[in-house]
């Protein structure tokens, strides 16, 4: 019984609100349909980037020396394999390592990290509007209806509480559909930039590791001393 009458408020509403209201709901709706699209891309995208990234750590790892890395990350990159980040910074380190000196590897190294922190965070900033306006947006078309609503009430002379309360009422869906779609855009961009925080700081521990080893020239299955090796394990907790 409550469900018909919420039912029958929804679609009463829609049939006596006028093309402000409706225009409203269209962005509304633009706007969630927008932050679960960029939601499940994301993540799809997160989960897919600590499965690669696990296992080029590992191969990175267990190889015996770079040229191997090398010829790997060539033979993916031919075969038009998915790259990781932590494949594009390899990729990128041992080509620059064979280039020039330890200043050209840096400036490619820092290069390809700017490039990574870009494209890890495409997307947050329509995710981090959504959650922002979507609740002024419902607060806007709330206060459009109430006002619509007062009017109506006051032409007809019938200021009674049952006359008042439904359409005032009505008028209130608008702030609810504006808050259930800032919610799910605020929390997923909060989990979203945890997430990048973590992976930059990742592939920045896996630079220096990086770094550390081609120039110091030794075996990539043997770091250097002093140098922290980033294991999948260590990389998943």
């Amino acid at each position: 019984m409550e469900t018909a009458q919420q039912t029958a408020g929804f679609a009463h509403f829609l049939a006596q609100t006028d093309g402000v209201g409706k225009f409203l709901l269209v962005v509304l709706a633009a706007m969630s349909v927008l932050s679960w699209y960029l939601i499940v891309i994301k993540a799809f995208a997160n989960w897919l980037e600590r499965r690669r990234s696990n296992g080029l750590l590992e191969l990175f790892w267990s190889s015996p020396s770079t040229s191997v890395v090398q010829r790997h990350l060539e033979d993916k990159r031919e075969n038009g394999g998915p790259e990781d980040s932590f494949s594009r910074l390899a990729s990128h380190a041992v080509s620059a390592r064979s280039k020039g000196d330890g200043e050209f590897l840096i400036r490619a190294m820092r290069r390809v990290m700017d490039e990574e922190t870009v494209r890890h965070e495409s997307g947050l900033t329509a995710l981090a509007s959504i959650g922002a306006t979507a609740p002024f947006v419902g607060l806007f078309g709330t206060v459009w209806g109430v006002y619509h609503a007062l009017v109506a009430i006051g032409l007809s002379g019938q200021g009674t509480l049952d006359k008042v309360a439904g359409p005032v009422g009505e008028a209130l869906i608008m702030t609810a559909l504006g808050l259930a779609v800032a919610i799910p855009a605020v929390l997923a961009y909060n989990a979203f930039v945890r997430a990048n925080r973590v992976v930059l700081a990742r592939l920045d521990a896996f630079a220096h590791d990086l770094f550390a080893v081609l120039t110091t020239g030794s075996q990539v299955g043997e770091a250097p001393a002093g140098v922290m090796q980033l294991k999948p394990a260590v990389a998943r907790s």
